[in-house]
């Protein structure tokens, strides 16, 4: 007697889209192990190019988390048949002089929910602070200072400085699964 075969569950799920508001192929890497960390779910992961509406180099928490949640909502105006909206940057700030480095992170679902988390922060040296300082953007001021081409598409300030302990793709998908939160523990948050 035959038995009918059983069906993976995973299988039967629907593959989610998830648009993160990039073509960077760090953040939409980060994104992807993100929600596959977070959730038992087949997700296809695209990035899309789309304003942040702030500065290329954003100062400051508020500037910084502006463009992660208009980089999510522009993604979401584009392509608003996802399921997932993602808006991922970087920014750095001023405290006593010195400046660090950080990203914000914002999640957006079909239901109107939203997810945020902040990445670590850690201190950049002053020569990199001094280009930064005068206008040019962390990641050229990487390049300029390291002899590095196009690391913001790579590993980074963070992956720069600790010389690979802490790549950028873990470093932003921290960041992912803590903006998930809300969507993991939907019944305490509205």
């Amino acid at each position: 007697m035959a038995f009918p075969q059983r069906k993976n569950i995973k299988e039967e799920k629907r593959q989610q889209l998830i648009i993160v508001g990039s073509k960077n192929p760090v953040k939409i890497n980060s994104t992807d192990i993100g929600f596959h960390q977070a959730f038992d779910s087949a997700f296809l992961v695209e990035g899309l190019n789309v304003s942040s509406e702030v500065s290329d180099q954003p100062v400051g928490d508020e500037e910084t988390y502006l463009g992660a949640n208009n980089r999510a909502k522009n993604a979401k105006l584009v392509f608003p048949e996802a399921d997932y909206w993602v808006g991922i940057e970087g920014g750095v700030d001023e405290v006593n002089g010195e400046m660090h480095a950080f990203a914000w992170v914002v999640v957006l679902d079909r239901k109107g929910k939203t997810g945020k988390a902040k990445t670590a922060t850690f201190y950049l040296p002053s020569v990199v602070t001094e280009l930064v300082k005068g206008g040019m953007e962390l990641g050229m001021a990487d390049d300029q200072v390291f002899s590095r081409e196009n690391s913001k598409q790579g590993n980074g300030s963070v992956g720069i400085l600790t010389k690979g302990v802490v790549n950028r793709k873990e470093y932003y998908s921290q960041a992912v699964i803590l903006a998930l939160i809300p969507f993991l523990n939907e019944s305490i948050y509205n």
